[in-house]
């Protein structure tokens, strides 16, 4: 690659950040970090556990979402040396490798830009993900498990703090469902383009004849709601249950009735939460997820309404989203972008960044398209 072509390269990407920095307001985002590292070194910062979780996430997102920027300028800075000195001295080794890390820094940039396109109107919140089994027995059980730690893995990957609401296992294997939110900023508008119907194509592991399962599993998102969100919950609405949480096949973990089940009586929606040891911050957390789900329901009706349609919000989702295929060969493909892995076990360990960008850029052109 010529010398004038990597000071185009260079000069691009470094616009670019210019505008990222920008729109994603990084002076604010370091305020934010400076008021949120008060609060953590307040002496009384983990009297309240809950609060406490989420400012410490928070600090960390934040913290690392600014690290992984100024790092990736710094890139920027250095390959433009690497290139100047290499130049200068003919090295051609040198330059090979400039051009290697000239590609992984365009990778990186367009993987940041993505982010530019998160301004809905909660995208910048922490999520809420409800996993649940669907068609195919205990294998559908055992993907929704294989699900939850795919979503896990992921924000592990990303040093994102995950709390676990509620789990309720399956019989013989797997999960019936699983509630959790991921306490990272805009975590909701990156994990929103995941939700709908999940599909795995494999040999089962349960069936003795060896056969080919077809199995589905729903995954839900809702952004975690603040004080000043504007949603009524009236509590005669509220039934409220108390039971023994339980743990793999049917075993007891608590020896007192401390979980806590919510069912919103006009809507149907039910909430469970049994990760705490005492029933009232079960019933804290329970009416968390309760109220974000309602607004979900809330915004979603409002959006069937400006477009005129009628009947079931979720069946805008469509019926699957994504296929994951074990056999007769291996892929990952989402049927709304095209994107697809022919690595379906490191997709399971975590690697969704691919797919979650692809997911948002197909939104943005959709909603583009609906304007």
């Amino acid at each position: 690659m010529a010398g004038p072509e990597y000071d185009t390269e260079i000069k691009q990407l470094t616009a670019t950040m210019y505008t990222i920095e920008q729109v994603l307001d990084l002076a604010a985002m370091k305020r934010d970090i400076d008021d949120l590292g008060i609060q953590v070194a307040a002496p009384d910062l983990w009297d309240d556990q809950a609060n406490a979780t989420r400012v410490t996430g928070r600090l960390s997102a934040l913290q690392g979402q600014v690290d992984r920027f100024e790092a990736l300028r710094s890139r920027i800075d250095d390959l433009g040396l690497m290139v100047e000195l290499a130049q200068e001295e003919g090295d051609a080794d040198s330059l090979a490798e400039s051009e290697a890390e000239l590609g992984k820094i365009k990778k990186a940039v367009e993987a940041l830009e993505v982010r530019t396109l998160l301004n809905g109107e909660y995208d910048e919140r922490e999520a809420i993900v409800t996993i649940r089994s669907g068609a195919g027995g205990v294998d559908a059980a055992d993907f929704a498990e294989m699900l939850m730690r795919m979503y896990t893995r992921w924000a592990e990957r990303n040093k994102y703090p995950v709390e676990v609401y509620d789990v309720s296992y399956a019989e013989e294997a797997g999960i019936k469902s699983a509630e959790f939110a991921i306490h990272a900023p805009y975590a909701y508008g990156t994990l929103s383009v995941d939700a709908g119907t999940h599909r795995l194509v494999r040999i089962s592991p349960f069936d003795n004849q060896g056969r080919r399962q077809t199995s589905f599993a729903a995954v839900e998102v809702v952004p975690v709601l603040e004080q000043t969100d504007e949603i009524e919950v009236d509590e005669n609405d509220i039934r409220t249950d108390v039971f023994r949480s339980g743990g793999p096949g049917g075993q007891s973990v608590n020896t007192t009735d401390s979980a806590v089940r919510l069912t919103h009586i006009p809507t149907g929606i039910v909430v469970s939460c049994q990760n705490e040891k005492s029933q009232l911050q079960n019933k804290a957390s329970a009416m968390v997820v309760l109220k974000a789900k309602l607004l979900a329901v809330k915004k979603a009706e409002e959006a069937a309404l400006k477009k005129d349609l009628k009947g079931d919000v979720a069946a805008s989702w469509g019926d699957q989203m994504r296929n994951y295929v074990l056999n007769p060969y291996q892929i990952v493909k989402d049927l709304r972008t095209g994107f697809e892995s022919g690595n379906p076990q490191a997709v399971f360990d975590g690697d969704l960044d691919g797919f979650l960008e692809a997911g948002i850029r197909w939104r943005r052109g959709a909603d583009q398209a609906d304007a």
